[in-house]
């Protein structure tokens, strides 16, 4: 028989779904004509109940609560398709590449698979006779399956969300969490797709490998195929990132095929902000003669990354730092969510909207957490192009999860499927075991100093199991445990350590609710957790709550909106209030507390950003590797810890990290305990700088001036001289402010007293110009602190501003000024 092409066709179009009726076999149900609606998929059953009118939006109002019945329920889903003779005559295979969680699969009325892992892809090869066929799906309560098992197993200690998800392979998310609502979605959330072909590429790895110079790279192209191989060949072309054949090869097929592709002076892929991402295309196509049977290509990154754990000089303990390409490097970034409990809305365009606000921001990684989902490929897609280093978690969260053979053996198989999907991403830069389930775990007393380990099983998959096929599957990366994690002997790690591995630093907001001016107290050698909330755009909030009445501070529904929650229970809300309490005046309006909330989250990041960041100093002494905020993004419109609101509004705080985190950029503190500034470069020279010093009455009167030269050593902080000045009447109510210049490169640092409600601040007297070329011109009268400007559907490529007496700074704009509102400390000192 002469093979021919393959087919992989996708079978989206012309699905129903319907509620489970109880008293219906499987069969009656399937054949059943009554109650059936349009379906998408992928998709989900809330949107498809949602597009029929039989729910409301549960993102609206109080809506959430309206719905819960939907996951007490059972559903079925059904398609009727034709199968060509082309397609029935060789191997035929449906796959799904994800079902949502506990499910049955039909064909023309027989059981072909089942499946009770979200994360897991099913795929059964079928005989198909030319003609109609009808495919069912059942998914039940995965909440009722939970439970079930938890009754016979025992509940076991968590955070956030029925206890009953430990024992379910399901996006933990879903459960609920402190920023998201409690939806558990079902259904095929991911492609389904019939596959025919007579010869077929069943698995494909292509390490990349990087001579010690640099110099050279090879891309090893490791393949398992099947079906009949006789006088079929594998081709191999790769090409740079202008299109340009750099090798290939071609030789007759095997079973498991091996070959290396040679790269002469390969072109480096680079994290944003240490160089650029160019990717090569890697093709690979099975041949009989000139004939294409099958095809697959994907885009790599030649690079090589490293985990970097070091005596830190004069310090306890080890560094945590990135290097890629043997360059060392701070990293900033920020802690990643699912942007939607309704998956199928996220669209490759949002994720790479999402994934670009990281980068304008100045991030340089993006952790993908462990109560989400291994994300789409659209969102690896866009960190590989923008060069976003992925720290991606194994989905294990905030509990003590079992570890009997057959919960292990699904994740084993999760696992695997995950790393074989991503392994070749210029983006991946680490695994990770979990999120905080050995901080749970210690908070219990199961692990730890004479801790009860026996309780902690689940180190079975993530000291053993994932370790294991990590390096199995994917040697060139690191692994770490979980987040956060210290090493040490064993039972003997404590993960709130500061002088080793990576740390969630919670004593702001969470814990003690230190206030935000000490987050250099709480650093570590690498923080993958720290935030503080605000409310999303006001925008956000008046779509989300369609009643007026409730729109205004302290209402039931907004409150509804924020989820966070400690061990006594959702108390966002006051944790909020403290915050705006200690540093700002009351206000009365829904407005004015939305721009309250942002001022304070985005003086927080200032101070958390600049303090990390000041502990990356020279080599051998690289205290603090990097910081990620929690987080960067929203999945539904809440008060939270995201700089980027579920509608894409940038917050005052990105702003701020963006500073804070440029090329050069320098911070000054000055309050009763002294004085102190640094410089911050993340550049590979040194800079000769000039640094210009202030003092300024908060009317605008200068009161001291100063200006030195510095000497900045390249990938440095470098700890600043401040003026004698600076070190007298330390209390006295003055804006200090430090600007800095070298070559083309300015930053600027502004000290305000503080806390900023016992220091009323004149108005500014704004004045907003608009010019030729989508340029505003801002300019104060007097000193102007955190200037926000806002436009229905604009974005202004610099914000929330502090200005001096007299000063304009231009600004770029996307979008219409219908409007515009520029507001800053002063209207919030005034707003009560």
């Amino acid at each position: 028989m002469t093979p021919s092409p393959s087919i992989d066709r996708l079978l989206h179009a012309g699905w129903q779904l319907r509620e489970v009726d109880p008293a219906l076999d499987d069969a009656a149900l399937q054949a059943s004509t009554e109650g059936w609606l349009p379906a998408q998929v992928p998709g989900t059953v809330y949107r498809d109940l949602i597009e029929a009118g039989r729910i409301p939006d549960p993102y609206l109002a109080r809506h959430e609560a309206d719905v819960q019945w939907v996951a007490e329920r059972d559903w079925l889903w059904r398609l009727d398709f034709e199968v060509g003779a082309d397609e029935a005559r060789r191997r035929t295979t449906l796959r799904f590449d994800g079902l949502d969680t506990i499910a049955q699969v039909w064909l023309d009325g027989r059981l072909i698979a089942r499946s009770d892992n979200m994360f897991v892809p099913v795929e059964v090869d079928v005989d198909l006779a030319p003609g109609p066929h009808r495919l069912a799906l059942r998914c039940d309560s995965a909440l009722r399956h939970g439970r079930m098992l938890q009754a016979r197993l025992g509940t076991r200690p968590l955070w956030n969300g029925d206890s009953s998800r430990l024992y379910v392979r399901k996006a933990p998310y879903h459960y609920g969490w402190d920023w998201g609502p409690t939806l558990l979605t079902a259904g095929p959330w991911r492609p389904v797709r019939l596959r025919a072909d007579d010869v077929r590429i069943e698995s494909l790895h292509s390490p990349v490998w990087l001579a010690d110079d640099l110099a050279r790279a090879r891309v090893d192209v490791e393949l398992r195929l099947s079906g009949v191989l006789d006088g079929i060949e594998v081709e191999q072309v790769l090409v740079d990132a202008d299109g340009h054949e750099v090798a290939r090869q071609r030789a007759a097929a095997s079973a498991d095929h091996r070959c290396g592709l040679a790269i002469a002076s390969p072109r480096l892929w680079w994290p944003a902000g240490q160089g650029a991402q160019p990717l090569y295309t890697l093709t690979t196509r099975l041949l009989q003669g000139e004939v294409e049977l099958s095809r697959q290509q994907r885009r790599l990154g030649l690079r090589r990354i490293r985990l970097v754990q070091e005596p830190v000089a004069g310090e306890p303990g080890l560094s945590f730092h990135f290097e890629v390409n043997g360059r060392a490097f701070f990293c900033g970034g920020a802690n990643w969510i699912p942007d939607d409990l309704l998956l199928e809305r996220v669209t490759p365009a949002r994720y790479r909207d999402r994934v670009q606000a990281a980068v304008d921001g100045g991030h340089a990684m993006l952790r993908v957490w462990g109560g989400g989902i291994y994300e789409d490929d659209a969102f690896y897609d866009a960190c590989d192009e923008l060069g976003v280093l992925v720290w991606q978690d194994f989905l294990f969260a905030c509990g003590l999860y079992p570890a009997h053979d057959a919960y292990v053996a699904s994740v084993e198989a999760e696992a695997r499927a995950a790393i074989s999907r991503l392994r070749h991403r210029a983006s991946l830069a680490i695994w990770c075991g979990n999120n905080e389930d050995y901080t749970l775990a210690e908070s219990v007393g199961a692990h730890g100093p004479g801790s009860d380990t026996v309780r902690f099983e689940a180190r079975r998959i993530y000291e053993q199991l994932l370790p294991t096929l990590c390096a199995a599957l994917d040697p060139q990366r690191p692994y770490w445990p979980g987040s956060p994690y210290t090493p040490g002997g064993d039972g003997l790690q404590n993960s709130q350590d500061k002088s080793a591995g990576d740390r969630h630093s919670w004593e702001v907001w969470h814990q003690l609710m230190l206030p935000y001016q000490r987050y250099a107290e709480v650093g570590a050698r690498f923080v993958s957790e720290f935030g503080l909330q605000s409310h999303p755009s006001l925008d956000v909030l008046h779509a989300a709550i369609p009643d007026a009445a409730e729109r205004r501070p302290g209402s039931r529904t907004l409150q509804w909106h924020n989820k966070a929650s400690s061990v006594v229970g959702a108390d966002g809300h006051r944790r909020l209030a403290v915050y705006l309490a200690d540093n700002l005046p009351p206000v009365t309006t829904l407005a004015a507390e939305v721009q309250a909330t942002q001022f304070v989250q985005a003086e927080a990041m200032r101070h958390a950003y600049e303090a990390f960041r000041r502990r990356w100093q020279r080599p051998g002494a690289r205290a603090c590797g990097g910081a990620l905020v929690w987080q960067l993004n929203d999945c539904w419109p809440v008060s939270s810890w995201a700089i980027v609101d579920s509608a894409g509004q940038r917050k005052p705080a990105w702003h701020v990290i963006r500073r804070a985190l440029a090329p050069l950029a320098c911070a000054v503190r000055r309050d009763a305990a002294g004085a102190s500034a640094w410089a911050m470069s993340s550049l590979d020279r040194r800079l000769d700088a000039k640094a210009s010093w202030t003092l300024h009455t908060l009317d605008g009167e200068t009161l001291d001036q100063h200006e030195q030269h510095v000497d900045l050593p390249g990938n440095a902080s470098t700890e600043l001289a401040v003026p004698a000045r600076w070190l007298q009447d330390r209390e006295a109510a003055v804006v200090a402010t430090l600007d800095l210049h070298a070559d083309d490169l300015q930053a600027r640092a502004m000290a305000w007293p503080e806390p900023h409600r016992w220091h009323p601040v004149g108005d500014p007297q704004l004045a907003v110009e608009t010019l030729p070329g989508g340029l505003l011109r801002l300019t104060a009268a007097r000193p102007a602190k955190g200037v926000w400007l806002e436009a229905t559907g604009t974005s202004f490529a610099d914000n929330f501003i502090d200005l001096l007496a007299g000063e304009s700074r231009e600004i770029r704009v996307e979008g219409p000024l219908d409007g515009l509102r520029a507001v800053s400390l002063f209207d919030l000192q005034v707003a009560g």
